[in-house]
């Protein structure tokens, strides 16, 4: 990658997670503590199969114990590496590790190890479970990996297998592989050296049988999903020309594909001037004589790792692939197939990095199991990873299979026995519970936390008591926002930052070693998942079974923007945080616990709400809700160029108030004084969809745009968020939306107050 010198690899060990790869004798290892006070254990295998220190040049200082305890558990990493250490007879009985950092160690500390022979490397970063009232959480380990030798053996480069392979195919560079795959097996297409393109195809077997070629259609497929090329998920299907499914998308570590145009032909290189050049057609051709199918001029295909795209001017272009060394897609047969794999000779352009590279196809018994995940970068610069369930998936999907990806974790959207109405209403007159896991949590501990959030939120953190919640902004020095968030504190130096960006807690890093602060910002979003109960019931259904000591609030009196630390039913019950907030303008409550307590904490607050009409909310339903309170959402009614004023929260900027500096300070000032643009609400006149983005007109002068919108049950009309130039803000101001390209169809609308419903928060207070 262009970030990362030649030879250089870069891979994120989740906290309580593992990582196994291959090493060779000279390469060169670096392991960095992130966020510090994060264990770490090394150990290494030699090609016996036999744990060996001198493999790492140093000596073992334990018995492996948090590699062991990973293991055990039934986290991805773990089956991988698992399923690595078996396939070797390894005796993890025998196991030792050189164990790093700790509790002393800073952030970004670092250790660097040269290996001194072939062999597996393995690095875990061990925690336990984080009790939701502590602040004891594990991290991630970064590990890098600088190759001796460029030029290293396919072998070597092989990714770890998945599970026991059934089929083992390379695919040349240039050439292309036909195999049969039985129905349920699955399919790993792998791009080995990384930016290489390769072409999928597959064909009823029982259709080939009969003589019939029926191949994979992208057009129908298209219009099945309704979308330009299968992901996993829902829209995870690709079908033949009879609409018959033959391939469901599993898991996907780029999410960077097409099928827009057929694979590559001998007419696209005899136009190019390249007559008689080795092409994808011709090569599948060639592999598919023996099946009896015939041969075809292009051949229509699933584009997988390519980077191209239609851009706004209809025109199709392409670029460099994303996928990294070893980046696949994992495929599962719905039926017998005949598959066809090829591995793109393009080398006049960018296609594959004016490279051709092989591509690897494994295949796996249809007993193994794999979660389905797609390709998520928690930050622009940082790795993708794939996207997991929350520790409420197992009971949510119960109840539908309506799930989408949201920052990293699979959600419902909504649930079939109501849908996103039904769901509305329960909200606004008994109670709903909402997953809100994939919310990212940081811990921020030290003598000079409070000093780093002072400098950093917008908020006054000296006027917080324990016990008690805020919510604030976070900007960067030019006042845009980099985030919105609650700050929870736990104790004088112990706060908790939860928000919906990961940037928020880098940044707090970043600032905290730039100014010389003694704290820790440490990320515990997996060690602590939360679901929200609210509506106006809320409170009835969590009263009676959130048991609290005697030094903490009862759930039945904790005020709005407070926590409690409890249990579940009584004294022995699982620990939980309970705070009054919530993401929906009614009275509600967040509950936070460790995954490992999700289930009983769930079937708890289901019980108890059953009679009470409790049901479960999607994010469709909360996404109505959400814009009739007023409340916004990063993205897209603040970015990196709105500040809070804009945003509709200029209340979290106690300019005058707050004594101290703070991060965007004097930018805030300006920007108050002189105001570019305001949030404000929008009532339409007319039932026509208004989806975020669209341009706000006053004659031919665009003077805003639509930010979020939606049709509000129990307002009966049409609303919207906007943010408008501040000449046309005030109430009653008359506008149009416009539609197509914003001239030929216009929408009357009028400027309201930003919040539509309950403005002053009387639900949420009660």
């Amino acid at each position: 990658m262009p970030s990362l010198p030649a030879g250089l690899e870069r891979y994120r060990v989740r906290g309580c997670g593992s990582v196994v790869i291959r090493v060779s004798a000279g390469d060169r290892v670096t392991l960095v503590d992130v966020e510090g006070q994060q264990p770490c254990e090394v150990s290494f295998i030699g090609p016996d199969g036999r744990f060996d220190a001198s493999g790492l040049g140093c000596a073992f200082t334990n018995q492996a114990e948090g590699i062991k305890a990973i293991l055990g558990s039934a986290d991805d990493s773990a089956l991988r590496t698992l399923g690595a250490l078996t396939r070797r007879g390894a005796d993890l009985a025998k196991a030792g590790a050189l164990r790093l950092f700790g509790s002393q160690s800073t952030p970004g500390s670092r250790a660097e190890l040269t290996i001194a022979r072939d062999g597996l490397l393995i690095v875990a970063a061990p925690g336990d479970a984080m009790q939701p009232g502590n602040q004891d959480t594990a991290t991630p380990i970064e590990l890098r990996v600088q190759r001796v030798s460029l030029e290293r053996s396919y072998a070597q480069m092989l990714p770890e297998p998945m599970a026991d392979s059934v089929q083992e195919i390379r695919v040349r560079a240039a050439t292309a592989s036909a195999y049969f795959v039985r129905a349920g097996e699955f399919i790993q297409i792998i791009d080995v050296s990384g930016r290489q393109c390769t072409d999928f195809q597959a064909f009823s077997a029982r259709k080939v049988d009969k003589g019939l070629d029926l191949a994979l259609d992208s057009t129908v497929t298209r219009t099945l999903l309704g979308r330009s090329y299968p992901t996993p998920g829902l829209p995870s299907k690709a079908f033949d020309r009879d609409f018959e499914p033959l391939v469901e998308i599993v898991q996907d570590t780029v999410g960077r594909h097409d099928a827009f145009a057929t694979a590559c032909n001998s007419r696209y290189y005899d136009d190019m001037g390249y007559p008689g050049h080795v092409n994808c057609t011709d090569n599948f051709n060639a592999v598919l004589k023996p099946y009896g199918i015939p041969p075809r001029k292009g051949w229509e295909a699933i584009n997988y790792f390519y980077n191209t795209h239609i851009d706004h001017n209809n025109q199709l272009y392409l670029d460099e692939p994303w996928s990294r060394p070893g980046d696949y897609v994992l495929m599962r047969a719905v039926t017998d197939l005949v598959c066809v794999s090829s591995s793109c000779p393009d080398d006049i352009d960018a296609a594959n990095a004016w490279n051709p590279t092989d591509i690897h196809v494994r295949t796996y018994s249809g007993a193994e199991k794999f979660s389905r995940a797609v390709a998520y970068r928690m930050t622009p610069d940082s790795d993708a990873e794939l996207t997991r369930e929350t520790a409420f998936h197992a009971r949510l999907s119960a109840m539908t299979r309506d799930v989408t990806e949201y920052r990293g974790y699979w959600l419902p959207n909504s649930f079939a026995d109501h849908g996103p109405t039904a769901e509305y209403w329960a909200c606004r007159e008994a109670a709903v519970l909402i997953d809100l896991s994939p919310l990212r949590k940081f811990e921020v501990t030290g003598p000079d936390a409070e000093a780093l959030l002072q400098y950093c939120l917008t908020r006054d953190v000296r006027k917080l008591s324990t016990g008690q919640v805020v919510y604030s902004a976070m900007c960067y020095e030019h006042g845009g926002m980099i985030d919105d968030g609650t700050l929870f504190k736990l104790g004088d130096s112990n706060f908790r930052w939860i928000g919906g960006d990961d940037q928020s807690g880098i940044w707090l890093r970043e600032q905290a070693e730039k100014m010389g602060y003694q704290a820790w910002v440490r990320s515990s979003t997996d060690q602590m998942h939360n679901i929200a109960i609210q509506g106006p019931k809320s409170r009835e259904i969590l009263k009676d079974i959130i048991w609290t000591p005697a030094k903490q609030a009862p759930i039945a009196d904790l005020e709005w923007f407070r926590f409690s630390v409890g249990r579940i039913g009584d004294f022995n019950g699982a620990p939980v945080v309970v705070s009054r907030t919530g993401y929906t303008g009614e009275l509600g409550y967040e509950i936070f616990c460790h995954p490992k307590d999700a289930g009983a904490v769930f079937d708890a607050v289901w019980k108890a709400g059953e009679p009470h009409g409790l049901k479960p909310m999607g994010l469709a339903a909360l996404d109505m809700v959400r814009i009739e309170a007023g409340l916004i959402f990063a993205n897209h009614e603040f970015t990196d160029q709105t500040d809070p004023f804009e945003a509709g929260i200029g209340f979290t900027v106690p300019l005058k108030s707050k004594g101290d500096d703070f991060i965007g300070r004097d930018a805030l000032i300006r920007r108050k004084d002189t105001p570019r643009q305001v949030l404000v609400g929008l009532d339409i006149d007319g039932n026509d969809a208004v989806g975020h983005g669209d341009c706000i007109h006053i004659g031919r002068a665009q003077v805003g745009v639509v930010t979020s919108a939606t049709r509000s049950p129990i307002l009966k009309k049409s609303i919207a968020l906007a943010r408008l130039d501040t000449l046309y803000a005030a109430p009653g101001t008359q506008v149009e939306i416009g539609k197509l390209d914003g001239q030929q169809k216009r929408l009357p609308a009028m400027v309201v107050p930003l919040s539509h419903y309950d403005p002053q928060k009387s639900r949420a207070r009660s």
